[in-house]
């Protein structure tokens, strides 16, 4: 059916990964009319698509952001039921795996490490647990000998997030969202400190009273925006398949975790290994160099990843922001303008909390964000 050039949507969605895709589908369920534009050819070809899809606030939590931690403990309890409600609305299974992780140090000085990080997680009163190398190999025997600590973390777990992403799509159409793909967001329109809607390229203008930028990365570069410090930071990742995978026959059940990387088992003989950290601009390159190095090191913890099989390279962006929390609700600037997006390493984690705090933003209710995670935090700071 064409669109109608007059029509007036309640909410025009900026972005079609996780975040933007949750977000649109929980403000259907309100009763808002919603409109997601996303610039590729099908949802989630972005961040969403490159992603991992660890569900990690224990392994991630750092001293220093208390208030991340919290949101993401609350959004890694909220997972379970989010992603058994997703099914139910979707037909579509969104993979999640509830198997726990394992980190992991292979020499003195990581274990040190590991060790102090072992402290901090005990103080912040989570859940972990220190294993000595033999019974870390025998919760994950493919372990190599040579590990020399290990951290047991039972309530980290993971989800597919191209599972994800075609769940929520699915979900999304049948609550009644207009997903648009292959429209690029030229710029938000705006009258009188208010915006009116989204102007795409190729002329057409999608009016809305309101409109979420969740746009990864990309965000804070959409003409008619406030300017955000909002950067790409760069991820290169491996996705492996073991050729000889058969019932009881994985090479992992767990996450494992080590310095500078992390291997994912999806449970169907499907690996991600990821991901580095590169501070590159928006280059989605893929370097043998960065490639090289995480088959090395996850070699030196996991030989049995050099018998996988390599699937896909690919590198993604994470958007994040100087202090390394979601930018979410309501902007100051600009009336009607709403964020979603700075989720950094989190972004699929975030994804169940951060619909719930957009939409409360959008409909009025909830108790808002709180300093922490709104936009105001950065006044003044140079975008």
């Amino acid at each position: 059916m064409p669109q109608d050039p007059t029509a007036t949507t309640d909410v025009a969605v900026i972005g079609g990964g996780i975040i933007g895709l949750a977000i649109a589908w929980r403000a259907a369920q309100r009763g808002l009319t919603v409109c997601v534009l996303e610039r590729g050819e099908q949802p989630g070809t972005g961040a969403s698509r490159v992603a991992a899809g660890m569900l990690a606030p224990v392994t991630e939590a750092d001293a220093g952001e208390l208030a991340l931690l919290e949101l993401g403990l609350r959004s890694a309890r909220a997972w379970p039921a989010f992603a058994h409600e997703l099914e139910q609305a979707s037909g579509a299974d969104p993979g999640l795996r509830r198997s726990g992780a394992l980190v992991v140090a292979r020499d003195r000085d990581e274990a040190e490490a590991l060790e102090r990080e072992l402290g901090l997680r005990i103080e912040l009163g989570l859940e972990v647990q220190r294993l000595l190398p033999s019974a870390a190999r025998r919760l994950e025997p493919a372990l190599a000998p040579t590990v020399r600590l290990a951290l047991d973390v039972p309530g980290d777990h993971c989800a597919d997030p191209r599972a994800v992403v075609h769940a929520l799509a699915q979900a999304a159409r049948r609550a009644g969202v207009t997903l648009r793909t292959g429209a690029t967001v030229e710029r938000v329109e705006q009258d009188a400190g208010r915006v009116t809607g989204v102007a795409l390229a190729g002329g057409d203008v999608v009016r809305a009273r309101r409109v979420v930028a969740a746009a990864g990365a990309w965000s804070g570069a959409i003409a008619g925006l406030p300017r955000i410090p909002l950067r790409p930071v760069k991820g290169q990742i491996l996705r492996l398949r073991d050729p000889d995978h058969g019932p009881g026959r994985g090479l992992l059940e767990r996450i494992v975790r080590f310095e500078g990387g992390y291997l994912v088992p999806r449970g169907d003989g499907r690996y991600v290994l990821g991901a580095t950290m590169e501070e590159r601009g928006f280059d989605t390159t893929v370097s043998a160099g960065g490639l090289y190095e995480l088959l090395r090191d996850a070699g030196e913890l996991v030989p049995g990843v050099h018998e996988l099989v390599i699937e896909e390279m690919s590198a993604g962006l994470r958007p994040a922001t100087p202090d390394n929390a979601p930018l979410l609700g309501p902007a100051a600037e600009l009336e009607g303008l709403h964020w979603a997006t700075g989720h950094h390493r989190n972004g699929i984690l975030l994804a169940p909390v951060s619909a719930d705090i957009v939409v409360d933003g959008l409909t009025g209710g909830g108790e808002g964000v709180g300093s922490a995670f709104a936009a105001a935090r950065f006044s003044g700071v140079h975008a």
